[in-house]
């Protein structure tokens, strides 16, 4: 075995969120893409904070999408932090469970504008 990867599939929009999430993350890239003649992601292999992720564009049409179930759970420095993650990936996305002060630290759960579930606590 060589290397286990969380893996995404867009319906389209595969290089938008990795260049949208790369951007928000210090410490992230896209190290590898390889596009279809059309331009689609055939395969992607990108990383947030040293997590790799492997995405591509689904070819074909599907009636599921991502579910909250599975989520990327963010472990951040500060309240700041949490609340400019959540800001930033919020928008145009649904909030699953507020911004707020919780017993466990500063916490949000949102769904961003691709469908990807993401938690942010900064684990006071």
């Amino acid at each position: 075995m060589q290397e286990i990867l969380p893996f995404l599939m867009f319906q389209g929009n595969a290089e938008e969120a990795m260049n949208h999430y790369t951007s928000l993350i210090e410490g992230s890239e896209i190290t590898e893409v390889t596009h279809s003649e059309d331009g689609k992601v055939l395969r992607a292999i990108f990383s947030l904070k040293g997590q790799k992720f492997m995405c591509i564009d689904s070819s074909i049409q599907h009636a599921f999408t991502f579910t909250p179930s599975f989520s990327i759970f963010v472990i951040c420095d500060s309240k700041e932090e949490v609340t400019n993650l959540y800001e930033q990936l919020s928008t145009d996305g649904e909030v699953l469970m507020p911004l707020g002060e919780y017993p466990f630290g500063t916490f949000a759960w949102i769904t961003d504008r691709f469908g990807i579930s993401w938690q942010f606590n900064d684990q006071k």
